[in-house]
């Protein structure tokens, strides 16, 4: 059996994960709330990571430690000479199917797909997508970094919903097969 990729994200409203700029400023409320969103349970059921070179910049130009321990990480990019943030980091020129295949060999059953937009268009376009986790902020941006980098038409199962007091809807769903995709497009 495939390992699953599951894109765990938060979107404004409006469909965008961050500022044309990259920003993400407009989360820290919702953060600070105090409220998870059901990230702990989430992040405890997953054993592998898969993310762009635009998150992981953002990452490291955060300045905080690798949020990440312990769980092996692969960041897909062209540059050569990007600063390895933690031991569980591997920087690839790959594809992500061979991503996904190298971090199935390292026992990775349940692989989060860390962002952003480009690379989760690309793994939709691929087929590798198979969970969507979508933490919907009541915040409408007007412009941005959308959720998927490429235009989409695919029926999703919804597996899971729940709401929490400071407006946070989220939504889990699974992508539907081909099949049904072309059935609901029909």
């Amino acid at each position: 059996m495939k390992p699953s990729l599951i894109y765990y994200v938060a979107a404004s409203l409006d469909g965008y994960i961050a500022r044309p700029d990259g920003r993400i400023d407009w989360l820290q409320p919702f953060e600070d709330s105090g409220e998870d969103h059901g990230y702990k349970r989430f992040y405890a059921n997953i054993d592998g990571l898969l993310m762009g070179r635009a998150t992981y910049q953002a990452l490291l130009a955060m300045g905080i430690d690798w949020p990440y321990p312990g769980k092996p990480c692969i960041v897909l990019t062209r540059a050569e000479h990007l600063p390895i943030a933690s031991s569980d980091v591997r920087l690839r020129h790959d594809l992500p199917a061979e991503a996904i295949a190298e971090l199935e060999t390292a026992g990775c059953r349940r692989i989060w797909l860390v962002g952003g937009g480009s690379l989760a268009g690309t793994c939709y376009a691929a087929g590798l997508l198979d969970e969507l986790v979508v933490n919907m902020v009541p915040y409408l941006l007007g412009a941005g970094i959308p959720m998927f980098a490429t235009g989409l038409e695919h029926g999703l199962t919804l597996l899971d919903q729940r709401h929490f007091a400071n407006g946070v809807v989220q939504m889990h769903y699974r992508l539907q097969a081909d099949t049904d995709s072309q059935e609901v497009a029909a």
